[in-house]
């Protein structure tokens, strides 16, 4: 396979499949020496407009075009929009190895092992220590602090200089966990950075995002202080939160109880690789919670982004099988809102409250949550210590990328060394120049069920339609031998008007589809598509002036008695 005919010769080749402009769907294509390298392949959770439609995943075509020359895919950490994409990935592309460390090998195989009939690689588990070697490059990691453990920044060194991919990272010099590895940064900013390619999602945030371990003491401050029962939500990919909250427990005596699968997942891949560490006895299963006073219990739930399938939104609305609020309970969110979700999370605070019940979010009083990703002071630091020649930020809506070039030019980048990209858009770099050197394949897909893929905007349009104007249907019942109406039209409404009540109005819009084929039936130059088109012109005309709205119009011909 040729290589990309957007690069010159030695020229090296940046761009992104997912992760401009959006928060979500991270995917990172790298083509050195003609080799492509994939960073993270992740989703997007879809907004409330894309009705029916379970996750985004980026357009994989370039990749499937070009798949002889991918080396492999590197995970930088284990969070669904660095990981969620890999299964259908693998179902369209050929990727001979995933390089990831520590929980994300969990679960990536968790991941993969709900996908049948996959072409499953190898996975080669890196530490950060390790190096791989491939021609005229060699890769290795340097670990960060984030808000799920094994975090790692990828360095490509290249005969053109060294290129570091931050991955998602914050500073935080307490954190829980292992620290991260800064003596690599200042040793890579003083060989002399070619390239920067940064986390831009906290870019306009001035104040510093405080430490994990912080948020630790203000649980366990929570927990000492409430009397009643716990329920408490957070994100099942914080292992770092998950832990916190089963020592909160332990030191309040409570048993610990989990709902939803993700958050049963995860803490089970928490403990194969010793993030989550319970004391024996901890942990109660939902046949024993019964055994215990409510005071005595902590409820850990997903859902803390208003999920309507989730556990806690299922509590709060009163569908939940095995758990009902009581008046009481505390119900505790350990996370912040998903751009896009706070809508959700407020129906369901308003839901609990309904339901008489205490509701902490995180907020000033309360430190609840904290970021796993970096203020505008932690991306400087990280462009202090790389020190690089040029500087591509990632990982962001359009503004926090601009913002972070902004703090990019106070950190001494020169302006015409910075590219603000879009997914698709292909960055050209050499040891002296880089430019935009043209686009490739990048558009939205959706998955939608099983489907990969197979819905697009004309049908997201027309549940749109469906959603907010309803349906409007006229059955017709044609002889097609004498070329009459057998019966009078049908006609049926859903979601439009409710049909007793309005016996008049479907009454004179039957007539008039009555009249209209009546009229065209005995033409030459009948069909029944131009007759079809010539019932959905009326009635959309006729029922926009009497109610100013416009359903969906679906006319159904049945032909009888033809030879």
């Amino acid at each position: 396979m040729p290589k990309n005919a957007l690069l010159k010769t030695d020229e090296i080749g940046v761009f992104a499949l997912g992760g401009l402009g959006e928060v979500g769907k991270n995917t990172y294509v790298y083509e050195i020496k003609d080799q492509i390298f994939i960073v993270d392949a992740g989703i997007l959770f879809p907004d409330d407009d894309l009705l029916g439609i379970d996750y985004v995943i980026p357009d994989y075509t370039y990749l499937k075009e070009n798949e002889e020359r991918i080396v492999g895919l590197f995970i930088t950490h284990g969070h669904e929009d660095h990981i969620g994409g890999i299964p259908y990935l693998l179902k369209q592309v050929k990727i001979p190895r995933i390089y990831a460390s520590g929980i994300a090998v969990d679960l990536i195989e968790y991941k993969l092992g709900e996908h049948k009939d996959l072409r499953v690689p190898k996975i080669e588990e890196y530490k950060s220590y390790y190096s791989y070697n491939f021609k005229g490059v060699d890769i290795s990691f340097i670990r960060l602090n984030h808000s799920i453990p094994d975090m790692f920044g990828i360095v490509f060194r290249t005969e053109q200089g060294p290129i570091f991919h931050t991955g998602d990272f914050k500073i935080d010099y307490t954190p829980v966990g292992p620290h991260a590895e800064y003596d690599k940064l200042a040793n890579l900013g003083q060989e002399g950075t070619l390239l920067l390619v940064s986390d831009s999602t906290n870019a306009e945030q001035e104040g510093l995002i405080q430490s994990e371990s912080k948020v630790g003491k203000s649980i366990n401050e929570l927990f000492t202080r409430i009397n009643g029962r716990i329920i408490i939500a957070t994100f099942a990919s914080n292992l770092y939160r998950i832990q916190q909250i089963i020592e909160a427990s332990e030191l309040t005596g409570r048993k610990v109880a989990v709902f939803g699968r993700s958050m049963e997942r995860a803490i089970e891949a928490g403990q194969q690789s010793g993030y989550i560490k319970p004391r024996k006895g901890t942990f109660a299963s939902v046949d024993e919670l019964n055994r215990y006073r409510l005071e005595e219990t902590c409820i850990l739930v997903t859902g803390s982004q208003g999920e309507p399938l989730a556990a806690l939104s299922r509590i709060a609305n009163g569908s939940h099988r095995q758990i009902k609020t009581v008046k009481g309970d505390t119900v505790i969110f350990s996370s912040s809102p998903i751009p896009g979700n706070q809508d959700p999370i407020n129906k369901t605070i308003n839901l609990l409250f309904r339901n008489d019940v205490n509701v902490i979010t995180h907020g000033p009083i309360t430190d609840t949550h904290t970021s796993g990703h970096g203020s505008g002071p932690d991306l400087k630091l990280m462009l202090t210590l790389i020190k690089p020649k040029f500087f591509i930020p990632m990982h962001g809506e359009h503004r926090m990328l601009k913002h972070h070039r902004g703090l990019a030019i106070e950190c001494g980048v020169s302006e015409e060394n910075i590219l603000i990209m879009d997914n698709g858009d292909v960055a050209a770099l050499t040891k002296d120049t880089i430019r935009q050197a043209g686009k490739v394949q990048a558009s939205d897909v959706y998955i939608d069920g099983t489907g990969i893929g197979n819905i697009g905007s004309h049908v997201l349009r027309e549940r749109k339609i469906l959603s907010e104007e309803g349906l409007f249907s006229v059955v017709l019942s044609i002889d097609s031998n004498k070329k009459t109406l057998v019966t009078d039209p049908t006609v049926i409404s859903r979601g439009f008007i409710y049909m007793k009540g309005n016996e008049e109005l479907t009454s004179s819009l039957a007539s008039d589809v009555k009249k209209l084929v009546l009229e065209q039936l005995p033409k030459k130059s009948y069909n029944e598509l131009n007759l079809k088109q010539s019932i959905i012109e009326l009635l959309t005309d006729k029922i926009y002036d009497i109610t100013l709205r416009k359903p969906m119009i679906i006319p159904i011909i049945m032909h009888l008695g033809i030879n």
